[in-house]
């Protein structure tokens, strides 16, 4: 059931690729216990496939998984706590221990620093880089010979508008200094690199895996109506307090901004762009031709069509996480 105003202008993924039957198909959501990642969880649940949802709080990932009964497919709760790469490996080694087929892997967890503080991973990593990228890198990389048995299969990478930035300040990743040891730290620029840092990453992983298989993408799922960014501090759940009554009006439901995704782990068309940029309509755009999106678009952000930056950024990914190089 679909809940609130829907937006005219939402792309939706078509009948067919909604209707596909995908029993016996794994899947792995990150962040699926709510918001985007629980509603791409449950319709991949209700055309019969088996999903991992992994999520750094279990019981909540529990609770939301009964929400699914009735439904074809099945799901079952995993933890994954991405600011921790331990977490991220002992996921890996769990699920590899329970599952011989990956079909599709969707990186959805994110997060913003709210509170405008430096905040670090447990590894000392930038908190929002940290979950939103390198775990989500090391969690990629480590599943990559299942994926490729498993091929034809999926890899989409959450990012953002935010990494668009305008005409004249556009976002770009700080290879010297990632993590903020050295620069003055603004949560949302963080927040920007992060989701920069994604399409990059899907970008490099399309050009090494060619003609493997196995497809990537990276989406901007809209203005979603979740929970993203509640733990702020006070100044942000004013601001949110202050957004509520004209959300229902500028953003999409959770079950609207997981159409992009959907298209991209789903679709026939999708397999066909490999590590190409796909958006859902956006107000949020300040390039006002890109605000209706595209499956898939040209970011209009230059530093996220850099690949030389894309294989710089892999290439010291491999060190930050303590992985040996991969093919």
């Amino acid at each position: 059931m679909r809940i609130g105003i829907e937006r005219r202008n939402v792309r939706r993924a078509d009948q067919a690729t909604l209707s596909k039957d995908l029993t016996g198909k794994v899947f792995v959501v990150t962040g699926a216990n709510s918001g985007v990642g629980l509603e791409t969880t449950r319709q991949l649940v209700r055309q019969g496939g088996h999903v991992v949802m992994a999520c750094r709080r279990t019981d909540a990932g529990e609770e939301a998984a009964e929400s699914f009964d009735g439904l074809e497919g099945a799901a079952e709760v995993m933890r994954a706590d991405l600011a921790d790469l331990q977490s991220v490996r002992e996921f890996v080694a769990a699920f590899e221990g329970g599952h011989d087929r990956l079909d599709g892997l969707a990186c959805n967890a994110g997060l913003v620093t709210m509170s405008g503080d430096l905040v670090q991973t447990k590894d000392g990593l930038e908190m929002t880089i940290g979950v939103s990228y390198f775990g989500h890198f090391l969690l990629t990389e480590s599943l990559l010979d299942l994926l490729r048995k498993s091929a034809p299969s999926r890899i989409v990478l959450v990012s953002s508008v935010v990494h668009a930035g305008s005409a004249k300040n556009r976002p770009k990743l700080h290879l010297e200094d990632l993590n903020y040891e050295t620069r003055e730290f603004s949560n949302f620029q963080a927040y920007a690199e992060a989701k920069l840092a994604n399409i990059l990453y899907a970008m490099e992983l399309a050009e090494r895996l060619e003609g493997g298989g196995v497809s990537t993408a990276s989406v901007h799922p809209g203005w979603a109506r979740s929970n993203f960014g509640s733990g702020g501090g006070l100044g942000a759940r004013i601001l949110m307090g202050l957004m509520a009554p004209l959300r229902p009006f500028v953003t999409n439901s959770n079950e609207e901004s997981a159409q992009t995704t959907l298209h991209c782990l789903l679709s026939d068309d999708a397999a066909k762009h490999s590590g190409a940029y796909f958006s859902q309509h956006s107000v949020l755009y300040r390039d006002k031709g890109r605000r209706d999106g595209g499956w898939p678009m040209e970011s209009p952000n230059p530093n996220a069509r850099d690949i030389e930056t894309a294989r710089r950024l892999v290439e010291m990914s491999y060190e930050l996480v303590g992985l040996e190089r991969r093919a």
